[in-house]
C-alpha cells in the first residue's frame, strides 16, 4: 500500500503529464488554424478567411499571431534552456505584432495597416488583398498582447506571480473569445465588435478561447497542486451558457447571477487566489452582456445598477470563497502535519471513538501488533487486549461515559498488549481525549518496553548477585580481622617464643658454643626479629584497604616539616639533607597517611643514595608534563640525586616485600614501604609515577585524587 505522500507526489505527476498534453494539443491546433490560415491567403481561398458569408475574415497577421502563439505554448513546455529562449522570443514577437497594430488603430485609425499590407504584399495579389482584408480586430489585437505578455511573462521562473496572472488573463481571454462566440450566435454585434470598428472573426473567436484553455493548461502544469480537479472546459461552457442566457433574458433579470457557479468552481482549486480570477473574468462577461444590447431610457439604468449589484454579489461570493479556501488550506496543513508526526513516530497511534473502535492505527502500531491498518480499523480495540483487560474494557468505557471517572486518561501506565500471534507483551500506554460537539476520539500513544522490562529484570537479578556478594565480602573481611588477629597474638607468640629463646642460649651457653654456633644462634634472632617484622607489615596492609581515612584540611608544609624533624638524627648520620622547594598547598587528606608517603619516600631516597651528600628535594606543580607526554595538575613530588631505577623495574618495585637491593648499612627493610605508598595515594584517589635517570637520581610524582589526564599513572 503505497504512502500518501508518494500517492500524492504521483498524482501531482500524473496531472502534470496531463496538463503538458493538452498544452501540447492546443498550441499544434493553434499552429495547424494559424497556418491553414496563411494558405488560404496565398491561395486566395475566401471561404476559409470568413467562414459565415458577410462576416469579418480573419486577418493575415492574425493568423501569423495563432502560429507563433501556438508554436510558442508548445516550447513553453519542453524542457531546457534553448527551448524556453525560444519560447519567450515567438511570445514577445505575436505581442509587439499585436502591439503594433494596437497602436495603430489608436493613434491613427483602423485602415492603416502597415505589417498586414507588407507581409500581404510578399505572398497575396493586391486586389484581393483590398477586396478581402480589413486587418485585425481591436479586440483581437488587446486579447494577444496581453495573453503573449502574459507568457513571456511567466517564462521569467517567477512561479507563484506568473501562475496568478496566467490564470486571471487566460480566464479573460476565455471570456472575451466565448462573448464574440455568444455575440455571433444571437447575431448581437456588440459580442465581437467594439463600436463600429473592425470585428472579431468567428474562428478567431474560437481559437481565443483554446488560447485561453491552454494558458490555463499550462499554469497549472507549473505548479499542478494549485489547480482545480475538473476540466479544463467546464468554466468555459459556464462562461458560454451564462453570456448566452444573459443576451436572451428580458430586461431587469439579474443574469449575472448565472456566473456564480464558476466562482463556486474556484472551491476544487488549491490556488486561494483563484476565486479572485474568476470573479474578474465574470465582471467582464457580465459587462460585456450589458453593453452587447442597446438600452435605452429608464431601463439602461435599472439594468446597470442590477448589473453593478450583481458584480459586487460575484465579487461578495469570491471574498467568501477565498476565506473558505484559506480556513481549507490551514485545516489541511495540520492535518498532513499530524498524518505526518504519526506516520514517522516511534510509537504506535491509535485512535478510538467513545464505542472503542479503531479510527487510526499507524505504522508503528501496525509493527508492533503485526496487524495491518485495514485489519484494524473498524475493529474494537479489545483485539489488541489479552485478559484481564480485554474483558474490563467495555466496563470501563460504560463507566467512563456514565460517572466521568478517569483511569487512563492524563496518565501513562504500564499495561500488556497482544500481537497478531497471540504473543503477550508489556508496553506503555498514554491516552488523551479529544471531543468535539458531536464525537468524542480517545487516542493512544503506546511505547512496547520489552526491552526495558528485560533491562529491569536484569538489574534486579543483578543487585541480587551484589547482594550476595556484599554478604560474602562482609564475611570475607570479617574472616580476615580474625585472621589479623590470630596472626598478631598466636602466629607472633611463637615467634616471640623462637627469639626469646635464642638469646637465652646466647646468654647461658655462650661460652661453651663454638663460633658457629654463637654466628647460628644470632642469626636465629635476626630472621625472628625479621619475621615477627613482615608480619607486622602485612598485617598493617591489610588494614589500609580496610580502616576509614580521617580526612581533614591539612597543610602539607607542616607534615613535611614533622617528618623532617623525626628524621633529623637518621638524616645526619648519612649526611643527608630535605630541602623544599616553594610553598606546598593545602588539602583535603589524612594527614597521618601522607605522613607515611613523605616518611618512606624521603627514607628511601636517602638509603638506596650512593652519593656522599644525599639532597631530597619536595615540592607542588600546579600544571605537569612528564617526558612521556604525560599531563597533570596538582602534582607532589619527591626528587633524590641517588643512582636512578632502571626503567624495567619502575613496576617491579611497588610490589610487597619487593626490594632490587641490599642496603650495606641496614639490613632492618621489609620492601612494603612503597607498596604501602601506593596503597594510601590509591586510598585518596590519587596516582603515583615516577621518572628516573641512572646516576642522577629519580623522582616520585604523586596526586591526591583524580587529577592526571591520561594513563600512565602506577595506581
Amino acid at each position: 500500500m503505497p504512502e500518501p505522500s508518494q500517492a500524492a507526489s504521483a498524482d501531482i505527476l500524473r496531472r502534470q503529464r496531463q496538463y503538458r498534453f493538452v498544452v501540447v494539443a492546443i498550441g499544434a491546433l493553434l499552429v495547424a488554424l494559424g497556418m491553414i490560415v496563411i494558405v488560404a491567403w496565398i491561395r486566395q481561398i475566401q471561404p476559409i478567411l470568413s467562414v459565415l458569408p458577410g462576416f469579418s475574415a480573419m486577418a493575415l497577421n492574425t493568423a501569423l499571431c495563432f502560429a507563433l502563439s501556438g508554436l510558442g505554448l508548445i516550447c513553453s513546455v519542453q524542457s531546457g534552456q534553448r527551448s524556453h529562449m525560444l519560447a519567450f522570443l515567438l511570445f514577445s514577437l505575436a505581442a509587439a505584432m499585436s502591439g503594433q497594430r494596437l497602436i495603430e488603430i489608436v493613434f491613427v485609425g483602423d485602415q492603416t495597416q502597415i505589417i498586414e499590407h507588407f507581409l500581404a504584399g510578399l505572398i497575396v495579389e493586391p486586389a484581393f488583398t483590398a477586396r478581402i482584408d480589413r486587418g485585425m480586430a481591436p479586440n483581437t489585437a488587446v486579447i494577444f498582447l496581453v495573453a503573449n505578455l502574459s507568457l513571456a511573462f511567466a517564462l521569467s521562473g517567477r512561479e507563484e506571480r506568473a501562475q496568478l496572472v496566467q490564470e486571471l488573463v487566460g480566464y479573460v481571454v476565455i471570456g472575451l473569445g466565448t462573448a464574440a462566440l455568444a455575440g455571433y450566435a444571437t447575431r448581437s454585434e456588440h459580442g465581437y465588435q467594439w463600436d463600429n470598428s473592425i470585428g472579431m472573426a468567428v474562428h478567431t473567436a474560437a481559437g481565443l478561447v483554446l488560447l485561453g484553455s491552454a494558458m490555463l493548461a499550462r499554469s497549472w502544469w507549473v505548479k499542478p497542486q494549485s489547480s482545480g480537479r475538473m476540466p479544463i472546459w467546464l468554466p468555459a461552457v459556464i462562461c458560454l451558457t451564462g453570456l448566452f442566457v444573459d443576451l436572451y433574458t428580458p430586461l431587469g433579470v439579474a443574469n449575472g447571477i448565472l456566473y456564480v457557479p464558476l466562482v463556486l468552481a474556484s472551491l476544487w482549486f488549491g490556488n486561494k487566489n483563484a476565486p479572485f480570477s474568476f470573479a474578474f473574468a465574470c465582471s467582464v462577461l457580465v459587462s460585456l452582456g450589458f453593453f452587447a444590447v442597446d438600452r435605452e431610457g429608464v431601463g439602461y439604468w435599472y439594468e446597470a445598477t442590477n448589473r453593478a449589484i450583481t458584480i459586487a454579489t460575484l465579487w461578495l461570493v469570491a471574498l467568501l470563497v477565498f476565506y473558505f479556501l484559506r480556513k481549507s488550506s490551514s485545516l489541511n496543513a495540520e492535518r498532513i502535519r499530524f498524518d505526518s508526526v504519526t506516520r514517522n513516530t516511534p510509537n504506535a497511534v491509535i485512535a478510538t471513538n467513545a464505542q472503542g473502535v479503531i479510527s487510526l492505527f499507524n505504522p508503528a502500531a501496525e509493527a508492533m501488533f503485526g496487524y495491518a491498518s485495514k485489519e484494524a480499523i473498524g475493529q474494537n480495540v479489545r483485539l489488541l487486549m489479552p485478559e484481564p483487560y480485554h474483558s474490563q474494557h467495555d466496563d470501563y468505557l460504560d463507566r467512563y461515559a456514565r460517572t466521568g471517572e478517569k483511569h487512563i486518561l492524563g496518565t501513562t501506565r504500564s499495561v500488556s498488549g497482544r500481537r497478531k500471534n497471540g504473543e503477550v507483551f508489556p508496553l506503555d500506554l498514554s491516552v488523551s481525549r479529544l471531543a468535539t460537539d458531536t464525537t468524542i476520539t480517545f487516542v493512544g500513544i503506546l511505547r512496547d518496553i520489552t526491552d526495558r522490562v528485560a533491562h529491569e529484570d536484569q538489574l534486579k537479578t543483578m543487585f541480587r548477585q551484589l547482594q550476595a556478594y556484599t554478604v560474602d565480602l562482609e564475611r570475607s573481611n570479617a574472616d580476615l580481622d580474625e585472621f589479623a588477629y590470630i596472626a598478631s597474638h598466636d602466629l607472633k607468640e611463637p615467634l616471640r617464643g623462637l627469639h626469646n629463646h635464642s638469646r637465652f642460649l646466647l646468654e647461658d651457653y655462650e661460652k661453651q658454643l663454638d663460633e658457629d654456633g654463637v654466628r647460628r644462634l644470632n642469626r636465629l634472632v635476626l630472621l625472628s626479629q625479621r619475621m615477627e617484622k613482615l608480619v607486622n607489615d602485612l598485617l598493617y596492609f591489610s588494614r589500609i584497604g580496610r580502616q576509614q581515612l580521617a580526612v581533614k584540611r591539612s597543610d602539607v608544609n607542616a607534615i613535611v616539616r614533622d617528618v623532617v624533624s623525626t628524621m633529623e638524627l637518621y638524616l645526619e648520620e648519612r649526611h643527608a639533607q630535605v630541602k623544599v622547594e616553594g610553598r606546598l598547598p593545602e588539602i583535603v587528606c589524612d594527614a597521618l597517611r601522607l605522613t607515611e608517603v613523605y616518611r618512606n619516600l624521603i627514607t628511601n631516597a636517602v638509603k638506596y643514595n650512593d652519593k656522599p651528600e644525599p639532597l631530597v628535594t619536595i615540592g607542588h606543580i600546579e600544571h605537569f608534563t612528564g617526558k612521556d607526554g604525560t599531563l597533570a595538575r596538582d602534582v607532589f613530588f619527591v626528587r633524590d640525586n641517588g643512582k636512578g631505577i632502571p626503567a624495567e623495574f619502575h613496576e617491579e618495585i611497588f610490589r610487597i616485600f619487593k626490594r632490587l637491593e641490599k642496603p650495606k648499612d641496614s639490613d632492618d627493610g621489609t620492601g612494603a614501604g612503597l607498596t604501602f605508598v601506593r596503597k594510601i595515594i590509591a586510598r585518596h584517589e590519587g596516582d603515583i609515577w615516577l621518572e628516573s635517570e641512572l646516576g642522577q637520581g629519580t623522582t616520585f610524582y604523586f596526586t591526591l585524587g583524580h587529577n592526571r589526564e591520561d594513563q600512565h599513572a602506577t595506581a
